[in-house]
Parts: C-alpha cells; sequence; structure tokens
C-alpha cells in the first residue's frame, strides 16, 4: 500500500498547524472565504439555471454535478470550521450537570472522539491492529480514483485547458473528490486542537454554547426599560 496521501496529509496539517501559529487571523480568513465562496458559487449556479431554464430554455448540461459537488465541499470544509468556531450544534445537558471537573473531561472525550471519527474514515485499516476487520476508507478511495483516473458525468474542462495541458475532456474525477481527505484530515486535527484547548481550560466544550439562553439574559430587562 502506497504511503504518500498519508504523508501529504501530514504534512498540510503540520503546514497548517505552524502558519496559524504565527497568522491565525490569515487561516481564518482563509476558512470563511471558501465558504463564503462556495456558497456564492451555489447561490449562482443555482439561479443562472432557474433564469436558463425558464427564461430561455437551455441550460448548463453539469449545474446538478457541479452544485453536488460544491455542496459536498462546503459541509467538508465547514466540519473542521465548526469545531474550530464552535458554532456545531450539539446537547449539553449531561455536561452542565456535571462537576467541572468532570465535565471537561468529558468533553475532552467527546473532542477525542471526534478525532477517532476522523481517523477511521480517513483510514480504517488500522483498526485491525485492534481486532476489528474493516475496509480501507477515503485515502485509499481516492488513490484508486487517481490511479484509475477516471472522469467525471458532465463537468468537462474548457476546450483552451484542453488545448494548453493535453488534458482528456472531463475534469478529473481525483481532483473533485480530493476534499474529501483533505476535509476529514482537518476534522481529525481540529478535533485535537479542541481536546488539547478543553484539557488546558481555554475552551469549555467542542459544541455550541447557548447564545439564545445568554441574550435572553442579557436582554431581559429591555421590555421593562421600554415600558
Amino acid at each position: 500500500m502506497a504511503y504518500w496521501p498519508h504523508l501529504c496529509l501530514l504534512a498540510l496539517v503540520a503546514a497548517l498547524f505552524v502558519w496559524e501559529r504565527f497568522k491565525p487571523q490569515a487561516v481564518a480568513n482563509l476558512e470563511e472565504n471558501m465558504l463564503v465562496g462556495l456558497m456564492a458559487l451555489l447561490t449562482l449556479v443555482s439561479f443562472g439555471q432557474v433564469v436558463a431554464r425558464y427564461g430561455f430554455n437551455t441550460g448548463w448540461s453539469a449545474a446538478l454535478e457541479f452544485t453536488t459537488l460544491a455542496f459536498s465541499w462546503l459541509i467538508l470544509v465547514g466540519m473542521s470550521y465548526g469545531i474550530r468556531t464552535g458554532t456545531h450544534l450539539g446537547v449539553d445537558i449531561l455536561l452542565k450537570a456535571m462537576p467541572p471537573k468532570s465535565m471537561r473531561y468529558m468533553a475532552a472525550f467527546g473532542a477525542f472522539s471526534g478525532v477517532l471519527y476522523g481517523l477511521i474514515l480517513l483510514d480504517a485499516s488500522w483498526m485491525a491492529y485492534v481486532g476489528i476487520e474493516t475496509r480501507s476508507g477515503a485515502i485509499d478511495y481516492w488513490a484508486k480514483m487517481y490511479k484509475i483516473n477516471i472522469g467525471t458525468e458532465e463537468l468537462r474542462w474548457p476546450l483552451w485547458v484542453q488545448d494548453t495541458f493535453g488534458v482528456k475532456d472531463r475534469v478529473q474525477r481525483w481532483l473533485v473528490l480530493i476534499m474529501l481527505p483533505v476535509g476529514l484530515a482537518l476534522l481529525a486535527f481540529r478535533s485535537l486542537q479542541a481536546m488539547v484547548q478543553i484539557l488546558m481550560g481555554q475552551r469549555d466544550m467542542v459544541i455550541a454554547s447557548h447564545e439564545a439562553e445568554d441574550l435572553v439574559e442579557e436582554n431581559k430587562g429591555v421590555l421593562k426599560e421600554l415600558d
């Protein structure tokens, strides 16, 4: 089994870790811009298809595949972003009922579960060492797509790209699927970061705090003041 995809992902995570240590705002801006860009593309393509179909009886044949892939990228990027910013929804009634020390360890265990989840989906072959037989994960699947080099169903390269770089007409499937292992690697990395931060007392839990309750508490006297 080739391990170069594993090494590339490890190098990517290491580079992100170092970059974030020195330029945290730049990393945050990059993630947010990616999410905004993907949402903008989804909106533009979907709206454009409606106008083209009902206004001009035409359309882009690859629009459905493009929006499906863009939405997948949005989810994969958003998973790690949500953990970093603490915006994932969750149920914390059990955690809130625990003593502070127990709450910290349970929250850290939740973050550790995210690490395991990401690693299992990335490559589950290591579970054979603990007696669990399972198939490989996203890295193996992506490597197979890279090896056979098949194209997508509808997405096509522009003619100038085909002529300039000598590529096939259809966009390579491994290229659009690259966010699958990258997104899962970032999920495991952000979960590990969250676990360390929880154990060090820098954050309370992985999931979102009660913004609604906080807002009610802050503004519960506003109506009385208006009266």
